[in-house]
């Protein structure tokens, strides 16, 4: 029987009335990541008694957690007035674009109160109503108020410090084992079954052994030369799923958040901590977009305006910039009609963390507008699982950013994102302990088996025989044993010079270059022409950077990042040009727009964003 760990107190309260701490013991879950996902799991299998090992690549604060400004979405056991569970899950199923998998939601959706209960129980503190009870958020493309948050805009930073005082605890309790600064480099695969990580520290290559490896490594945003995410995104969990075997899904959805901020004073980012995002909670207070002329033009291109989903405001600054001639440039966000409308101060009282934040760097927002770009924020593809978190090689499992469980489809909904890293975390520890790992993905769910197919020409491959949860042209699957496999159709030997961007300007692979690339061919605007140029371009610098001997033994964490960037840019454009027809974040100009994306949004009060 699969135990629930979400709300037990201590690890013998299992649902099967088993000894958790003696089925546990002698058993070692190694976990890399130390985003929300990570902690919690790691938090969680060492409760239980297991030997529990939690690799950080660097702090344990450098995640993407710590930067979600928003909450939780979560339908507690006394929801805001007319929420339910099943309205959470409509509300998920309509953001995915018809893209979800609805068994994964319909579980995520119900179980979201028991980790609410088990976060709280690490630690965390959610901010409180007026009513004493927890305060609820109303976000965009949400029917009602359910998003806890903490500490306002700070919800990320508030939950990760709570967990990361529950790891140091019990690390100083020799409940588990912390390697932070320690960047995993490969899988160690044994009889066909991942049985440890290696990981550089230190300049050293070291290698820790264990029953079964969870991935909790977060997205790839650093694909991208504008992005939400921190320096340590690098696809790296990806990258290691699929050198070791496992199919991968969906992988052309990527989200980009319509308002980052743009250093415009010094032409990159601003020395201030970290990205710099502005939470669509400011546009659902009342802030606009506007151009370098000053002229509102959002209602041109959707009837909610600033307030549409996110792929959709994306997608429209991008047109109006290249409508305006200037594609690289970037627009600005008032927030002036805020303090005008509710009061000199309002913005420091609601936003406290971007009222210091924009002031860092260089902007007083209550004076003057903030540029701001479209920027790579969310991945929805990843490394396939099943609703347990398991993959299809034995012994790895993955959750949060870095797997795709369909739970967020062609297009996450907001505050989704965290609750997903949550409850499959938990899932997946839960199925480790019941010894549920042994075989890789359990009975066929649904439909049945759909097959996994290579990029490099659709064949079905003997060991992707396993059920994939989504249906069969969002999955992919490389062999095991060439990393220059994932590069798709006749990777092109030779020199890694390449030509992109227009005038035919030649540059050798950097990872800026590499950046630019994709934002300029696979970003938020793509299309068949611009996707084949830069899947020529990334084979000819993969011929260079990815020689397949070269990865175990590189010994600069740099490379290796390199290297998972190139191989989920290639595996990203890869799946963009399978897929022909707009749906979701994936736009293809040179195809027929989805229809999903005019759906009339409901009234929103008060937003929060993640």
């Amino acid at each position: 029987m699969t135990r629930n760990l979400a709300a037990a107190p201590q690890p013998a309260a299992f649902p099967d009335a088993r000894d958790a701490a003696g089925t546990a013991a002698g058993r070692r879950l190694v976990v890399v990541g130390s985003g929300i996902a990570g902690l919690y799991a790691a938090l969680l299998a060492a409760d239980a008694g297991a030997e529990a090992v939690l690799v950080s690549k660097g702090a344990l604060d450098e995640s993407n957690t710590w930067y979600a400004q928003g909450g939780i979405s979560a339908v507690l056991p006394a929801p805001a007035p007319g929420d339910t569970v099943a309205a959470h899950i409509a509300d998920t199923l309509r953001a995915g674009a018809g893209h979800c998998n609805i068994a994964a939601v319909k579980m995520m959706c119900t179980e979201a109160r028991q980790d609410i209960a088990g976060l709280r129980r690490f630690g965390v503190v959610f901010d409180a109503g007026h009513d004493g009870g927890p305060a609820l958020g109303l976000e965009a493309a949400h029917s009602a108020p359910r998003i806890l948050h903490a500490g306002g805009d700070a919800t990320g930073a508030r939950v990760a410090e709570a967990l990361i005082r529950a790891v140091l605890a019990a690390q100083a309790e020799g409940k588990l084992t912390v390697l932070t600064n320690a960047h995993a480099t490969a899988l160690v695969r044994e009889r066909g079954r991942v049985t440890g990580v290696e990981y550089l520290r230190g300049g050293r290559a070291e290698r820790i052994g264990g029953d079964a490896v969870l991935l909790a490594t977060g997205g790839a945003g650093q694909l991208f030369a504008q992005t939400t995410n921190p320096a340590v995104a690098t696809a790296d969990g990806l990258a290691l799923a699929v050198r070791a075997g496992a199919a991968v899904a969906d992988l052309e959805f990527f989200q980009f958040h319509p308002t980052c901020f743009v250093d415009t004073a010094a032409g990159s980012r601003a020395d201030h901590a970290g990205p710099l995002l502005i939470s669509e909670a400011v546009r659902g207070e009342g802030a606009i977009l506007v151009d370098a002329g000053g002229r509102r033009f959002m209602r041109a291109y959707h009837p909610d305006a600033e307030l549409a989903p996110r792929d959709v405001v994306s997608r429209s600054i991008a047109l109006h910039l290249a409508r305006l001639g200037d594609p690289n440039g970037h627009v600005y966000l008032d927030a002036r009609p805020i303090e005008e409308a509710r009061g000199t101060g309002f913005l420091k009282r609601r936003f406290p963390t971007l009222t210091r934040k924009t002031r860092d760097a260089g902007i007083d927002w209550t004076r003057e507008p903030v540029p701001v770009a479209p920027a790579a924020h969310y991945w929805m593809g990843g490394v396939a699982t099943d609703l347990s978190g398991r993959t299809t090689v034995p012994g790895l499992y993955a959750a949060g950013e870095v797997a795709c469980t369909g739970v967020q489809g062609a297009n996450r909904l907001a505050s989704n994102s965290l609750l997903e890293g949550l409850v499959f975390g938990r899932r997946a520890v839960e199925a480790f302990l019941s010894f549920d790992d042994n075989g890789g993905w359990g009975a066929p769910r649904g439909s049945g088996a759909p097959r996994a197919v290579s990029a490099a020409g659709g064949l079905p491959l003997t060991h992707a025989s396993a059920p994939l949860p989504r249906r069969a042209d969002s999955a992919v699957a490389f062999p095991a044993d060439s990393a220059g496999a994932a590069a798709g159709v006749d990777s092109l030997a030779g020199s890694a010079l390449a030509s992109f961007g227009g005038g035919g300007v030649v540059e050798p692979f950097s990872r800026e270059a590499l950046r630019r690339l994709m934002t300029s061919h696979a970003g938020v605007l793509r299309s068949r022409e611009l996707l084949a140029e830069a899947a020529e371009t990334l084979h000819r610098w993969a011929a260079v950077v990815l020689p397949e001997d070269s990865v175990p033994l590189e010994r600069n964490p740099s490379a290796h990042e390199d290297r998972n960037l190139l191989l989920a840019a290639q595996l990203l454009v890869s799946a963009a040009l399978r897929r022909r027809d707009s749906l979701g974040a994936h736009y293809r100009a040179d195809e027929p727009a989805e229809t999903s994306e005019t759906i009339p949004l409901r009234p929103k009060a008060i937003l929060l964003h993640d």
